[in-house]
């Protein structure tokens, strides 16, 4: 295979994994209970435990379908970005983002292909597009998007590519909550502004080794499905911290641990819960399916190297 051919499949492959950029450490689960009222200076759930006053946290916010979201992430030396868009999540994931690498092998694989490293990203509940600018359309016959079914990224996952599909496709804010809650020891740190906003400090910390349902606050479904979701990211510890204002809704939520790959560092910024989210598909002109893609590329034979 020619170096050109490589350096479009890889950026075409990195592309597809600018799905972590939401879904690496996604998951839904809208369960959970009410409590009680008793508010602190927050607003949020003050005269209860914090295990409960997280699962209204989850319920709220899981129910809120939709949200404005910032955030950075970094995967060893595998990538690092910044993304921010509007996504959905009333009927699987959807929605729209501009992501940027900003350092990382990933973000090489972009540039390499004569990119600047930055893609728009559509998300939908089957599918995913891509753009990544008239560099990489000049090598798919003008067409900028690159369409990537989640079944097509199932098969390419193997054994777990059905773990990773339901992943991405359930993907919701609210999954900080539900590692802080798988995590067994989740306590409230206090009060702090994020961004202005007056919220309330949770944190925990969860040993994927150590999980177990004597010591988790899921229950055993919900316990198999998120061991099997790090197990895919290869996450092996999780310190989780989220900040919810006086809605119990996340206002901000941070993910620092180890991967098999490497340590791992996410921070993420919600606001405008609610907000109409983006539902407009490229035009089919002017997109070309990932699979096609690789086919193309795997037979070509030519090509400046």
């Amino acid at each position: 295979m020619r170096t050109s051919t490589a350096r479009r499949m890889g950026a075409a492959l990195a592309a597809a994994a600018a799905l972590t950029s939401i879904a690496a450490c996604g998951g839904s689960d809208s369960s959970g209970g009410s409590s009680g009222p008793g508010k602190d200076k927050a607003g949020a759930v003050s005269k209860v435990s914090p295990v409960a006053a997280l699962k209204q946290v989850q319920q709220k916010t899981g129910g809120a379908q939709s949200a404005r979201v910032e955030g950075t992430t970094e995967i060893g030396s595998a990538m690092s970005m910044e993304q921010s868009g509007v996504i959905g999540w009333a009927d699987g994931l959807s929605g729209t983002m501009d992501i940027t690498y900003t350092g990382g092998t990933m973000g090489d694989a972009l540039k390499q292909s004569g990119g600047d490293g930055s893609m728009e990203a559509r998300y939908f509940k089957d599918e995913y597009y891509a753009n990544m600018g008239d560099a990489m359309a000049a090598n798919t016959g003008g067409k900028h998007w690159i369409r990537y079914s989640y079944e097509d990224l199932a098969e390419l996952g193997g054994a777990s590519g059905d773990v990773m599909k339901d992943q991405i496709q359930n993907s919701t804010p609210e999954q900080g909550v539900k590692s802080l809650l798988a995590s067994g020891d989740v306590k409230k740190v206090g009060q702090e502004d994020v961004r202005g906003v007056p919220a309330t400090h949770y944190s925990g910390t969860v040993d994927v080794a150590a999980l177990t349902t004597k010591n988790s606050n899921l229950d055993a479904k919900q316990l198999t499905e998120f061991k099997e979701q790090l197990a895919l990211a290869g996450v092996t510890t999780q310190t989780v911290d989220i900040w919810v204002d006086k809605n119990d809704l996340l206002v901000k939520k941070s993910e620092r641990g180890e991967m098999k790959t490497g340590a791992f560092n996410t921070t993420v910024f919600y606001s405008d819960y609610g907000v109409e989210v983006p539902s407009e598909k490229p035009a089919a002109s002017d997109t070309v399916d990932f699979k096609e893609f690789l086919k193309q590329q795997g037979g070509a034979t030519g090509g400046a190297s």
